[in-house]
């Protein structure tokens, strides 16, 4: 067993008994209760996280390719600040002048948890696209390879290990952000953590607060598994 793999069993064995802990510490009373509450909100959280995760990752991927090419490479790093808003204003501001913009309900949401998913996968592409060896980039031209064969069968598959690593920083910043949502009439988890603030209900609270770190912990380890699974059989994984 690699020690890479190990580190996953030893992480999720924690996390598990984190979660029986906190669900010990709320109660069974308590989960019957908010059950209904938890399934609702909880669909609706990776329905905002899904639809702004999917935009990001479409965008950040395509802008991460252009600025790593030698046309746009010397610029590369001040067109970077443009997708570093969505991470330099505040996440309450980002919000309000989503739901300015776009009126109140998940489309500010969307629009304003894509803002702040932006940059990891953007500059994690470009990073991960300028570390692939020259050597390896010149062979494939040798052999013919065209600029789009060169794209996709060399230089994507080899920065594919720190693509993923922004995407799951990406994943973890939408996850952790999305519950503020509700504030903009976006349903999500917030709607367990706001009311469990203001009504002083420490179940309610803690209830919304671990399926939220649930929810980001399992959609991380699916990522890391996907990404593992197919560097494996690429012979790529490190």
């Amino acid at each position: 067993m690699t020690k890479r793999y190990r580190n996953a069993i030893v992480g999720a064995a924690i996390t598990i008994f984190l979660v029986a802990g906190i669900g010990y510490s709320i109660g069974p009373a308590a989960l019957h209760h908010y059950q209904a509450d938890l399934i609702y909100y909880s669909g609706r959280h990776l329905s905002l996280v899904g639809w702004s995760m999917s935009l990001a990752l479409v965008c950040g991927l395509a802008a991460g390719i252009v600025l790593s090419r030698q046309a746009l490479a010397a610029h590369a790093e001040k067109w970077m600040q443009l997708f570093n808003i969505g991470n330099t204003i505040p996440s309450m501001a980002v919000l309000a002048l989503a739901l300015a913009l776009f009126g109140i309900g998940d489309l500010p949401a969307i629009v304003a948890l894509w803002l702040a998913s932006l940059l990891p996968i953007v500059r994690n592409t470009y990073e991960g696209l300028k570390q692939v060896p020259a050597a390896m980039k010149e062979a494939a031209k040798g052999i013919g390879m065209t600029p789009q064969q060169l794209l996709f069968r060399v230089e994507l598959p080899n920065a594919l290990p720190v693509i993923v690593g922004g995407v799951r920083t990406a994943l973890a910043i939408n996850v952790g952000t999305a519950p503020l949502a509700i504030l903009i009439g976006g349903e999500s988890l917030g709607g367990l953590i706001f009311p469990g603030i203001y009504l002083n209900n420490q179940d309610q609270l803690l209830l919304g607060a671990t399926a939220t770190a649930v929810l980001a912990l399992m959609l991380d380890a699916m990522v890391a598994l996907g990404g593992n699974v197919y560097l494996n059989k690429r012979g790529l994984l490190r």
